[in-house]
């Protein structure tokens, strides 16, 4: 047990970065008029592929993690 509590905060501090990583990279469909209060939407939607695809799964993945790790690591902290 005492190996997880070594260990654990950097893990988390790894998650971190790359969850704030993924989910900079990521582009959103927003556009100029979007950012000005207008709706871009129109109708159009557009499916994730490739890279977008897995920076999306890799950020949904990274959060569950670091959620996980942070429970963990207060439920150790309260033993």
């Amino acid at each position: 047990m005492s190996f997880v509590i070594q260990i654990l905060p950097y893990v988390q501090i790894i998650l971190s970065v790359v969850l704030v990583t993924a989910i900079l990279l990521q582009q959103t469909s927003a556009g100029v008029g979007g950012a000005l209060g207008g709706n871009d939407s129109g109708g159009f939607h557009s499916t994730r592929r490739g890279f977008e695809k897995f920076l999306f799964y890799l950020s949904i993945t990274c959060g569950i993690l670091f959620t996980l790790s942070a429970l963990l690591s207060i439920i150790i902290k309260a033993e």
